[in-house]
């Protein structure tokens, strides 16, 4: 235990409790701490992983000795939380999105430099092994030129927790765009190496969620729904990014829409293409021989990315590799979800 990375968790809903699972895994770490303001879950995680320093405020939390933090409280906390704890001297793993605007995100970047302290964005999806591959294609040159993405994640009805914070735009930032597109527009950035959006057109909608009493659905992540709340956030959001001259990413992302369930990223080069996360054997379209061929990598997909995340987060603790994500491309990621609301708002294309 001597030379393992303590570190607390802020947060023991749902993802508090992967993150807690994915810490037991890491050779590394060790669950010193955990916080809630539910007794409930403090009691259950704290019995499930024999965590003995329990607390319901974070504060208390931040004065223990712990090496690092992992952030999983609601969106509008991540800003105050991260702050406190990178001046706290820990290291932070900060789950997604990095915060409620581009503003607040910058505030814990320059946070973070000012303490010397590692944050890593819980950007997941990156640890995926398609991902890895992929990226590893097109770093290759085997893609050549990336001209274009398409990055589509439209649910039926996939609302969560209809009138709770997730649709309370003070809350959570937004809807769909700021909970699913950030995975979407991270992993089509960080696999095609574009990292430098530069204008969005953009429109988003409000069709379903508004209506809280008539919205139907089979069921609800986060829910139940609370027909005393808010929803005052988008369901559907629909752009196109430029990148410069360079290249162009066109996105829909839903939370609810009359049509069927779909999702994948595609990343288009003028030697080879792919398309990721649509839960097919992945396949590269391009050509060998002089003939239009399909490749079939054999790759083992099994490996659970959450596990990934936090051995990462625990490696750059140690100062053994950089974070997986870092707090400048978070930054980055939240100026683009805000230029799309701001195009949509404006009617108009916007600079990023």
């Amino acid at each position: 235990m001597k030379n393992k990375v303590k570190v607390g968790i802020i947060g023991l809903g749902a993802i508090g409790a992967v993150h807690a699972d994915a810490y037991r895994a890491a050779p590394d770490a060790e669950i010193a701490a955990i916080c809630d303001i539910a007794e409930a879950r403090l009691a259950a995680l704290g019995g499930k992983y024999d965590v003995k320093r329990r607390f319901k405020d974070y504060r208390d939390l931040l004065k223990s000795d712990l090496d690092a933090v992992s952030i999983c409280v609601g969106n509008k906390l991540h800003r105050s939380v991260a702050l406190a704890a990178l001046k706290a001297g820990k290291h932070i793993l900060l789950e997604k999105p990095m915060a409620l605007n581009a503003g607040e995100a910058a505030d814990i970047a320059a946070a973070g430099k000012k303490a010397k302290k590692i944050i890593q964005i819980g950007m997941v999806w990156r640890q995926a092994e398609t991902t890895r591959v992929v990226r590893d294609y097109v770093q290759k040159g085997f893609f050549g030129n990336i001209y274009h993405l398409r990055a589509v994640l439209i649910r039926r009805r996939g609302i969560p927790g209809l009138g709770g914070w997730f649709t309370t735009k003070a809350a959570s930032g937004g809807g769909p765009l700021i909970d699913l597109g950030v995975h979407l527009f991270d992993a089509a950035m960080y696999v095609s190496g574009l990292w430098q959006p530069t204008r969005v057109s953009a429109m988003n909608y409000a069709k379903f969620g508004k209506d809280l009493r008539n919205y139907r659905y089979v069921s609800m992540w986060a829910g139940p729904p609370n027909y005393n709340g808010v929803c005052d956030v988008e369901d559907y959001s629909a752009g196109l990014v430029r990148f410069g001259k360079k290249a162009s990413l066109v996105f829909e992302i839903a939370w609810a829409a009359n049509t069927e369930d779909v999702q994948f990223i595609d990343i288009l080069g003028d030697k080879g293409g792919a398309r990721i996360f649509d839960g097919k054997p992945l396949t590269i379209f391009t050509e060998h021989n002089d003939l239009v061929a399909n490749v079939s990598p054999l790759i083992n997909e099994g490996a659970n990315t959450f596990h990934r995340q936090a051995d990462i987060f625990i490696k750059a603790c140690q100062g053994k590799c950089p974070p997986a994500a870092t707090a400048e491309q978070g930054v980055t990621l939240m100026k683009l979800i805000d230029a799309v609301y701001a195009s949509s708002q404006g009617g108009r294309e916007v600079a990023v």
